[in-house]
Parts: C-alpha cells; sequence; structure tokens
C-alpha cells in the first residue's frame, strides 16, 4: 500500500474525528449551537457556585440573530429597538431556560413584565426535582430596574440560581451617582455563565465568546469569514480582553488593515461591478 494513502485518510477524517473528541468552532456557526453551548456552560457555572455554597448569579449574553428579513442595505436592523428584540430574546430564553434545569420543559416556564416601558421581563423555570434547582432570570434588566432587582434577588433566595439575560448596563457607575455602591455590591455576585459578544476593533469583525471550560476567547472573522483567533499567553482567561489589548494583538496577528486588504482586492481584481465572476 502506498505510505501517502493512510496519511490522506487521516486528513479526510480529521474533522470527524475533532468532533467525536468535543473540539469545536471558536464561534457557534448557528442560534442552535449557541443555543446549545449556552445551556451546558451555564449549567456548568450553577454546579460551581453550588459546590461553593454561594448564590448563583450568573450573567449570560447572547447573540440575537438578526430578524429573517433584514439585507444588507438595512442601515438598522433593530429599527425597534428592544421592544422588537423582545419577542426573539423571550423565545431564546426559554429554550436556555428549559435546557438548564433538568427534565424540565417550556411548559414549565412562567413570566411577567416587571417595565413595558423598558421592555425588561422576569422568568422563573420551575424544576418537578426540588424548588432549590428553580432558575429564575432577568430579561434586558437595566439601571432602571435596580430597585426591582434587589426585590427579585431576595425573593429568588441563596438556593435558587437567577440570571440576568443581555443586560442593558455595562458597570455599576451606569446606575447613577447615588447608587453606584449599593449596585457595585449587588452586581459583584454576579459572574459570566456564557457570552457571545461582537464588537469593532481596529476596523474588524470581532467576536468575544466564554465558556465555563474555556473562559473568555477572541477572534476575528474576515472578510472572506475566516475565524482568526486573537490570543495572548499572558491573558487570564477569566478576565474579557480589554480593548486596546485585542487591538495591539489583532496588528501583530493582522498587519495589513482591513481598507488595505481591500485596496490590494481592488488592484488585484477591479471593482467589483468590473468583475465578470
Amino acid at each position: 500500500m502506498n505510505a501517502c494513502v493512510p496519511a490522506l485518510i487521516l486528513r479526510r477524517l480529521l474533522p470527524v474525528i475533532l468532533i467525536a473528541q468535543g473540539a469545536r468552532a471558536l464561534i457557534p456557526s448557528t442560534p442552535g449551537e449557541q443555543t446549545r453551548r449556552a445551556i451546558t456552560s451555564t449549567k456548568e457555572k450553577i454546579s460551581q457556585f453550588r459546590s461553593s455554597n454561594l448564590p448563583p448569579r450568573i450573567y449570560i449574553d447572547y447573540l440575537i440573530p438578526l430578524p429573517r428579513e433584514t439585507n444588507d442595505a438595512d442601515i438598522d436592523p433593530w429599527p425597534g429597538g428592544l421592544a422588537q428584540m423582545y419577542p426573539y430574546a423571550e423565545d431564546i430564553l426559554r429554550d436556555v431556560l428549559a435546557g438548564v434545569v433538568d427534565e424540565s420543559s417550556r411548559d414549565d416556564c412562567s413570566s411577567q413584565v416587571i417595565s413595558a416601558p423598558d421592555c425588561c421581563g422576569f422568568f422563573v423555570q420551575e424544576s418537578p426535582l426540588s424548588p432549590e434547582m428553580d432558575v429564575a432570570a432577568l430579561l434586558f434588566p437595566g439601571p432602571d430596574q435596580f430597585a426591582k432587582m434587589g426585590e427579585i434577588e431576595d425573593m429568588v433566595g441563596d438556593k435558587r440560581a437567577l440570571i440576568i439575560f443581555n443586560r442593558q448596563f455595562a458597570r455599576a457607575e451606569d446606575f447613577g451617582f447615588f447608587q453606584k455602591g449599593e449596585a457595585k455590591k449587588l452586581l459583584d455576585r454576579y459572574e459570566w455563565g456564557f457570552a457571545f459578544q461582537e464588537i469593532a476593533c481596529r476596523g474588524e469583525d470581532v467576536k468575544l465568546t466564554f465558556e465555563q471550560s474555556v473562559g473568555w476567547q477572541a477572534c476575528v472573522v474576515d472578510e472572506n469569514g475566516k475565524e482568526i483567533e486573537i490570543k495572548d499567553p499572558t491573558w487570564d482567561a477569566k478576565i474579557r480582553p480589554e480593548y486596546k489589548a485585542l487591538e495591539v494583538k489583532i496588528n501583530e496577528v493582522i498587519p495589513e488593515p482591513l481598507w488595505m486588504r481591500k485596496m490590494g482586492e481592488v488592484q488585484e481584481k477591479g471593482l467589483k461591478f468590473q468583475r465578470k465572476e
């Protein structure tokens, strides 16, 4: 047998082998995969909290897929803001909660509106095994819901998990000068359970993810859809990479900025409307 044949077979089987071993892309490729990864990571985080006898308090940042009717010409894919996003986010959150609570279904989830103007909702996924295994969630809470967040904290108690899903604040200072101290005490109890975020950094499309098993990861999705991992051995995987650190690393990994690469493409292939391909 030709010695090259086994190597060729191995290369063809490598993707299957990697999948079997649990390897996966840096970022979720479909909404379904994002939901599955959110469920797995959040369950692991809740277990970690409970094994440490700490109240499970968790952040989830979920990248909500754009509406199907969205096209490239749309300046704002969500012209209706949170009100337009809410039904999409609610449907996703119900799937996540049903997956996080063992032996439960979407029918076991109850909800109520906390603030209609601010599009904030409260959800409780009941466990058929024990009330202490229930998981509650706040959808789109913002600084104006601070008092309500405290009430819900007391109601949920230390045993049940509470998730803040797609928060509308970034830090304690967002709650105002007079409330930032109390807000910090409250928010310090929370840790990331799952995140899939996107930002623009140095003009590049950057995706950030957090999963309990691997921590924070970052990658650039280039103009061809290729994922280019952005990492540094000095970074702490438990801490979200800062913008400046990402920018410095992107300059190292991808020296040519996007506009320069586009200019090179134009020089090589001509303007898009002039191409015959």
